[in-house]
């Protein structure tokens, strides 16, 4: 999978570019993000966050705004860049 080679800090365009197929695309997306400012170079305040983090640590970040709970109460899958919680609780 392309997108396994840009997992790390410091690689939000690569990352997004491989996983849309488009460099262009992923300029575009994080400018409607506001991760990136119109000039489609210069990372703004909040894209400077998200650029310092991995992919995992991104992926934990949605999960934890999504649901409210904190990051750390999910597990990640690299191969398909989801989040699972840890703490879900039984059916009875």
């Amino acid at each position: 999978m392309a997108t396994q080679k840009a997992m790390g800090k410091g690689q939000l365009i690569d990352r997004l570019s491989a996983q849309v197929g488009s460099r262009s695309l992923a300029v575009s997306i994080l400018k409607k993000r506001g991760h990136l400012k119109e000039d489609g170079k210069t990372l703004t305040e909040s894209g400077k966050k998200r650029n310092a983090m991995t992919a995992e640590e991104r992926a934990k970040d949605r999960a934890s705004k999504a649901t409210g709970k904190p990051a750390s109460s999910f597990s990640y899958n690299a191969s398909t860049n989801r989040t699972k919680s840890l703490n879900k609780a039984k059916k009875k």
